[in-house]
């Protein structure tokens, strides 16, 4: 898997289509967060695919939300994505708004953490100190359980993603808190220096 776009050149085609400062944190987090999987899954040599995968995967959803992964085609095919990597982009709405299945690992990854990090992230804001790198996996149970918190955060699609690939859901609970610790540093930054914190 190899990537035809530079992580700067996707930035700037996700804020073409995307100009809410939640939307291009959610796509800078889970671009990280598929770095990280990347890194500790014996893919570092595609972990620039994969990232550059988290970070394209809603290019279409701000402008588009009716038409998610159903527009994201014609977008990055105008940008000369390749085909490979607009399947692994809009492989992660399978069942929900497209057929495509998510096959290879790293589309796996991508359906079961998307949905997770915005439920991270909605527990991380209620934490005294806004941060990933003290919240524990026990904590993140309590939210989960909780129907209600974060309540666009489908529970479903984060079960679905667990048994996909065949992990417990505390372990993808788990290795996405870790995932979004490593990189919560760089987006934060990212952030402040678009001047979108």
């Amino acid at each position: 898997m190899t990537s035809t776009i530079t992580r700067d050149e996707a930035l700037e085609l996700l804020m073409k289509y995307n100009k809410d400062p939640f939307h291009i944190l959610h796509g800078l987090t889970v671009s990280g967060v598929m770095r990280w999987y990347a890194e500790n899954y014996g893919y570092a040599n595609e972990s620039g695919y994969w990232e550059i995968v988290g970070l394209l995967h809603d290019i279409d959803y701000e402008m588009f939300p009716d038409q998610h992964c159903v527009k994201a085609p014609e977008l990055l095919g105008e940008a000369n994505i390749s085909e490979e990597m607009i399947y692994s982009i809009c492989s992660h709405g399978h069942g929900i708004c497209v057929d495509m299945k998510p096959n290879h690992l790293m589309e796996k990854i991508l359906y079961a953490a998307d949905e997770l990090t915005g439920l991270i992230g909605a527990a991380v804001k209620m934490r005294p100190s806004k941060s990933a790198m003290d919240l524990e996996l026990s904590s993140l149970k309590k939210k989960f359980k909780d129907k209600k918190f974060a309540a666009g955060c489908s529970r479903d699609i984060i079960e679905n993603g667990a048994a996909m690939l065949g992990w417990s859901l505390d372990e993808l609970l788990e290795k996405t808190i870790l995932a979004m610790r490593s990189c919560e540093e760089s987006v934060n930054k990212t952030m402040n220096d678009l001047k979108l914190a």
